[in-house]
């Protein structure tokens, strides 16, 4: 990344945008270079190192108790058989995994509703704040040329909860970070931006960049010039068909 300068009464400046100087990347795009936050990042990631060793050393150390025992299966059923000889039960350890199955049976269809629910609740949520950020979106309202539900049905699979946070992953399954906050992973319009950014047919959704009427030109690579289908025609299709049509670079006209 090169830093974007500016010439004023024969000196060289350094461009600022909102208190941060602004850098330009490999591909030509702008980003607002965020020093402190950088620096705050860099700390916690410093700390959640130290964390982490520590805990390893921990776990290694722990591990020692239990150098010597060459078969862990055989020690652990051993430790159970002695567990119910001190416990006085009057069954052998085959009947105690009995009685265990057969508990752990009763309890999972006892709170079977409750985890059916907890499950559709859970895919409530998810469709709430990731459907209601697409339907939000600035960056699908201002740039892209193709309805939202055609975006969500093309794009929504790179989106997941963790946390109850929304986060991004790429083409790779590699969580997305943001340009402008290096460190923190990309907000929900900045991980939108970079996948349409790496969409075989970006020309075909993005607005000002469609080929249109029955003169155009197939565009560079063979992919041909722009489709149209009617919105009738669009909403009439079951929801995998919009996205197969998405991908083969069709567009919709109300």
């Amino acid at each position: 990344m090169k830093l974007k300068t500016i010439e004023q009464d024969g000196k060289t400046y350094a461009e600022v945008l909102d208190g941060k100087p602004v850098y330009v990347d490999d591909s030509g795009k702008e980003v607002a270079f965020d020093a402190p936050g950088t620096i705050a990042t860099i700390s916690r990631l410093n700390g959640e190192a130290k964390t982490n060793r520590e805990r390893a050393e921990a776990a290694e150390k722990a591990a020692k108790a239990f150098e010597g025992i060459s078969d862990p299966a055989a020690a652990m059923k051993a430790l159970e058989t002695i567990r119910n000889l001190d416990d006085k039960k009057l069954i052998d350890a085959g009947e105690v995994e009995k009685v265990k199955a057969e508990t752990i049976k009763a309890l999972e269809e006892k709170y079977k509703p409750t985890v059916e629910k907890a499950a559709a609740l859970e895919q409530q949520l998810r469709a709430e704040k990731i459907g209601g950020s697409f339907a939000r979106s600035k960056f699908i309202a201002d740039k892209l040329a193709v309805p939202v539900p055609m975006i969500e049905a093309t794009f929504g699979k790179h989106f997941d909860l963790d946390g109850g946070k929304i986060v991004a992953k790429d083409q790779n399954g590699n969580a997305i970070y943001s340009k402008a906050r290096p460190g923190e992973v990309a907000d929900f319009d900045e991980a939108l931006e970079t996948l349409v950014e790496a969409f075989p047919y970006r020309d075909s959704i993005m607005k000002g960049l469609q080929q249109s009427g029955g003169g155009a030109k197939p565009g560079a690579g063979g992919t041909g010039g722009a489709k149209t289908m009617t919105r009738a025609e669009f909403d009439a299709m079951p929801m995998p068909d919009r996205q197969a049509k998405l991908g083969e670079g069709f567009t919709v006209s109300e």
